[in-house]
């Protein structure tokens, strides 16, 4: 049976000073697990270890993020990371810094047992 789709969650996350796209994607992963509470989970009795984790995260400059580093941030689950162009820089013409505004989205797929009628 092909996994279903369980959760859909946002976030976003920033690095004001310092231009760290890895830290913005970091903190926008964080910021969407924040948002989510699975409990149907251990109701069901299902192993966690088995969520299919897909994370999707948006910056300016894709190559910058260090994708391993998004993918350790997920305490469960076969996490893929896929980086694409997206996000915002917001530069500081005064000091020429940047602040780096990161999207991530982050789905959970797995096989759910079938109801008994």
């Amino acid at each position: 049976m092909p996994a279903k789709r369980i959760i859909l969650e946002m976030g976003s996350g920033n690095d004001l000073h310092g231009g760290d796209y890895t830290k913005a994607a970091v903190r926008a992963v964080a910021d969407a697990m924040h948002h989510s509470s699975l409990p149907f989970i251990r109701t069901l009795g299902l192993d966690p270890h088995n969520m299919q984790v897909e994370v999707t995260i948006g910056v300016q400059h894709p190559a910058k993020v260090d994708a391993e580093a998004v993918k350790a941030a997920l305490p469960h689950g076969q996490v893929t990371v896929r980086v694409v162009k997206g996000g915002l820089d917001i530069p500081d013409d005064a000091s020429g810094d940047i602040a780096v505004i990161a999207s991530a989205a982050v789905a959970v797929r797995m096989e759910l047992p079938q109801a008994r009628g």
